[in-house]
């Protein structure tokens, strides 16, 4: 019942916003965003591979087309940091690892905007690998290592889904997105393990110029 009161509440504020504010559903707007992703990835063949996800940055801006006054075309460009974190034992000395995959994530998607402050979202994102970098630690060593994948094979151009919606208030935009790789990281299709994918959440602010 707490969920249902609670889910009730939401809409009725969302509604409220919808009707306090000018319908710029027709309107061209874009502008710069930043947020947060919250990335992890999975081993798509089922190996035991247990990773936890980690913190990333994300920064860029987004154009909102209007197709109409009920749908849009919602094109972005955004530098993204997704990867995963994992702790373990190795001869009873904890260790931690870290890896960071720095993406220009490039989605285009779909908007359906049923009210002026809300929009909901869902088309592909094609992800470009830039550069990636493993931090590992432990009592006894400490190693960074950073590459920029000339002679790596990992994956660097992939395609990707991503859903998820925006809330409009005035010239503020706040946007949740949950995205997934549609294709392994392995560049050659190659059976090395992890035979993962990328997969995350997203949050986000943005500012419309106009």
């Amino acid at each position: 019942m707490k969920r249902i009161a609670f889910l009730l509440v939401a809409v009725v504020f969302v509604f409220n916003i919808s009707y306090a504010q000018d319908d710029t559903r027709s309107t061209l707007r874009f502008g710069p965003k930043v947020g947060l992703n919250l990335a992890n990835v999975y081993d798509t063949e089922g190996e035991e591979f247990d990773a936890d996800a980690k913190l990333g940055f994300v920064a860029g801006a987004f154009v909102a087309i209007p197709i109409g006054t009920f749908l849009g075309f919602n094109p972005e460009i955004l530098f993204s940091q997704k990867g995963f974190q994992a702790t373990g034992s190795v001869l009873g000395s904890e260790y931690k690892f870290t890896r960071t995959l720095n993406y220009l994530d490039i989605p285009l998607l779909i908007a359906v905007k049923p009210t002026p402050s809300f929009t909901i979202l869902a088309g592909p994102q094609y992800s470009y690998l830039m550069s990636k970098k493993d931090v590992f630690t432990n009592s006894f060593l400490n190693t960074e290592d950073q590459e920029d994948f000339e002679n790596e094979n990992l994956r660097k151009n992939t395609m990707c889904f991503l859903g998820g919606f925006d809330v409009n208030f005035n010239k503020f935009v706040f946007g949740a997105r949950v995205g997934w790789d549609l294709f392994n990281n392995n560049g050659d299709g190659t059976s090395t393990t992890p035979r993962y994918k990328n997969v995350w959440y997203q949050a986000t602010i943005g500012y419309s110029i106009f």
